[in-house]
C-alpha cells in the first residue's frame, strides 16, 4: 500500500492541531496549503479498497484451484489487506478525535 496518501492526511492534521494551539501561525502553513485533504483522503481509501478487492479476488482464485495462484501470495495480499484497513481505522480514529476537539473550542 502507497502510504504517501495516509502520511498526507496525518501531516494536515498536525499542522491544523499547530494552528488551533497557537504554535504555528497560519502564514507558515505554506506547506499544506495546496493539498486538498478531500482528494487525498478520497485517495487513500480507494487504494485501501483496491488492496481488498485484489486480496479477496486471489483468495477466491486458490479457493477455485487456480493453478497459478500460490498459497503465499494470497496470505501477504490479506495481510496487505488488514494491514492497510488497520491504518485506514486509525486515520479515522484521528480525524474523528480532532473533529470533536475543534467542536469543543470556545469561539
Amino acid at each position: 500500500m502507497d502510504r504517501s496518501g495516509i502520511d498526507n492526511v496525518f501531516e494536515q492534521l498536525n499542522a491544523a492541531s499547530a494552528l488551533t494551539s497557537g504554535v504555528k501561525k497560519p502564514e507558515e502553513n505554506n506547506e499544506t496549503a495546496g493539498v486538498d485533504f478531500s482528494g487525498t483522503l478520497k485517495a487513500a481509501i480507494d487504494k485501501v479498497n483496491d488492496v481488498q478487492q485484489t486480496a479477496g479476488q486471489l483468495s477466491r482464485d486458490f479457493v477455485s484451484g487456480d493453478s497459478d495462484t500460490d498459497l503465499h501470495e494470497v496470505m501477504i495480499s490479506l495481510q496487505k489487506a488488514n494491514v492497510s484497513f488497520q491504518s485506514m481505522v486509525q486515520v479515522r480514529n484521528k480525524l474523528v478525535t480532532a473533529y470533536q476537539e475543534i467542536m469543543n473550542m470556545q469561539v
